[in-house]
């Protein structure tokens, strides 16, 4: 027995010349004998079946001798073989177009077109690992967009928004995109590739592909292009708050607020966008950043990571994680109410402008806290010059919002005053009045009926103001 002579116990061992010249006929045979095929037949299924073959046999043949003859290891010389026959494919998709139209046809052209781009895939597998394939792949998006431009076969578009589900499974199956390769080095890691090169491919993609009309391959796209983005950004800053470590499986103040004003800053420029390019995918996109920031402000910012509930440092008297927390997201959020006012429903905007001036509430709150309590809000007992300072602050802050309503004639900043002024009553009647105690008490009503007084005074001159005086001589003869 044994094996025979000049041939080992594993095939691999051997020669694989007759692997690869076999592989080669095959490929050739049908590609040739398909594209003379072309154009030969009345029925337009007999060319569409040799161009499905043409390009199926070569492609198979090559993922079929990888793994024989590279083990599934990166190899130059495959993805050179997989580029000659994109090439192929390419010139066989040109001189079909160039032709006059027959049966199965553009059909046929449709074929070798993806063939190309599936030989071009096939190579940047067998060349790139890791990250370097997500990244092709979505320059292949792309490319292939851009070619929908120039040789209007309609399944390149469909191909584009297919490359563009590859990169989002790709990703999905590790986040990190190359692993634990990622780098520990804040923005300028592999998460800033991995996710800002295909986010721009595919805002390139949309931008190309919306200039022959608004279909589904094009919301696909435009859907990539969102995740993308907002992925980058979030995992960026994932990235950085916990030191490389993505998968925290913990969220503290200063990552939530992060992505708050993440996601508010990309609501606004989406809803820009959106009046411009009228996409349900950009309005979709709008409202969904912006139901993710409230959910986030109340579960993270105001309830979960709220600073008088945990004993740890917020930094600095003015600049600490209470202004990144509270106040550029309550910015932010004022800024898209004006972004959405007369272009979605009042009452949307209106929530949102509710939003702001609760976490601009909240902010001005936790300042006070900060400043009587130091860096670790836990600590001590809150004083009457505390409680009396909220009231002053809360009070100051309706009076400031109401000047700028009556500044700039703005209905939604005067409700914000008298909703302010309203809980400063509240506050007065229900806790000073039962906390506070000798000149704290007195002053904190005092201060509270001088307000309520001026702006009485200023309501009723604002009233009288805009009563027109009449002219003398002018007044209506009754009966007249």
């Amino acid at each position: 027995g044994g094996p025979l002579s000049g041939m080992g116990t594993s095939p691999i061992d051997g020669s694989v010349s007759l692997h690869l010249v076999s592989a080669a006929i095959f490929a050739v045979g049908f590609g040739v004998a398909s594209f003379l095929a072309q154009g030969r037949s009345v029925s337009a299924i007999i060319p569409v079946i040799w161009s499905g073959a043409a390009v199926f046999t070569p492609l198979a043949l090559l993922i079929a001798l990888s793994p024989r003859i590279a083990h599934l290891d990166s190899s130059i010389r495959f993805a050179i073989l997989a580029v000659i026959v994109a090439a192929a494919f390419a010139a066989a998709t040109e001189l079909l177009t160039r032709r006059e139209a027959r049966p199965g046809q553009a059909i046929a052209a449709a074929l070798f077109a993806t063939g190309t781009l599936g030989a071009l895939a096939l190579a940047l597998t067998f060349a790139l690992d890791k990250g370097w394939l997500t990244i092709a792949l979505a320059l292949m998006a792309l490319g292939t967009a851009w070619i929908s431009m120039q040789r209007p076969i309609p399944f390149l578009r469909w191909l584009a928004a297919i490359l563009a589900g590859l990169v989002v499974a790709r990703t999905g199956w590790e986040p990190r995109v190359v692993g634990d390769l990622v780098g520990s080095m804040p923005i300028f890691n592999w998460l800033l590739w991995g996710y800002g090169t295909p986010a721009a491919a595919f805002w390139g993609a949309s931008v190309l592909m919306r200039r022959r009309g608004d279909d589904a391959p094009l919301r696909m796209v435009e859907s990539a292009a969102i995740l993308f983005t907002v992925l980058l950004a979030f995992m960026e800053i994932r990235h950085a708050i916990n030191g490389g470590n993505v998968y925290r499986d913990s969220a503290g103040l200063v990552e939530v607020a992060l992505q708050v004003s993440v996601a508010l800053a990309m609501a606004i420029g989406l809803e820009r966008l959106r009046i411009k390019t009228n996409s349900i995918v950009h309005n979709i996109g709008a409202v969904g950043l912006t139901l993710y920031a409230g959910v986030a402000t109340i579960g993270g910012l105001l309830l979960l990571d709220l600073p008088i509930f945990w004993p740890r440092d917020i930094g600095g008297l003015l600049f600490n994680e209470i202004l990144l927390g509270y106040a550029l997201p309550a910015v932010l959020a004022l800024l898209l109410s004006y972004a959405v006012a007369g272009r979605r429903a009042v009452a949307y905007g209106n929530t949102i402008a509710g939003f702001a001036l609760v976490l601009a509430l909240a902010y001005l709150t936790l300042q006070v806290c900060r400043f009587y309590h130091g860096p670790i809000l836990t600590r001590g007992s809150t004083t009457d010059a505390e409680q009396y300072t909220y009231s002053v602050v809360w009070l100051g802050f309706g009076v400031i919002l109401l000047g700028l309503g009556v500044t700039f004639n703005s209905q939604r900043a005067r409700l914000a005053s008298a909703v302010v002024i309203a809980l400063t009553i509240l506050k007065a009647f229900l806790i000073d009045m039962s906390s506070l105690e000798g000149i704290y008490r007195a002053l904190s009503f005092m201060c509270l009926g001088l307000v309520l007084v001026a702006i009485g005074w200023l309501y009723q001159r604002i009233l009288f103001s805009r009563r027109l005086p009449t002219a003398p001589g002018t007044e209506a003869v009754p009966g007249s």
